[in-house]
């Protein structure tokens, strides 16, 4: 499983989930993520179809398939659940 995270340095949620994203890639140290800013990486903001409702996580399965998409602040505590979850995706 990976997790791509979208973000912008203008967005209020991407400032307060960073910390939260920190906190679970220590304590889930084989967790994939890819961080992409919204306004530089322009190329995969469009293959994700990303908009403006920042930030945004997309979950990818092992042959790359979205199969979940959350967007703006999330509980850490469900990041968790989802993560552990679906850790064999």
């Amino acid at each position: 499983m990976k997790v791509l995270k979208f973000g912008a340095a203008w967005c209020p949620g991407c400032i307060i989930m960073g910390p939260r994203w920190k906190e679970i890639e220590v304590e889930h140290s084989w967790l994939q993520t890819e961080y992409y800013d919204f306004d530089k990486d322009k190329e995969a903001v469009e293959k994700y179809n990303i908009n403006d409702t920042l930030p945004t996580f997309v979950f990818l399965d092992k042959e790359s398939n979205e199969f979940l998409r959350l967007n703006g602040e999330v509980e850490k505590e469900k990041l968790v659940e989802i993560i552990i979850q679906n850790k064999d995706k």
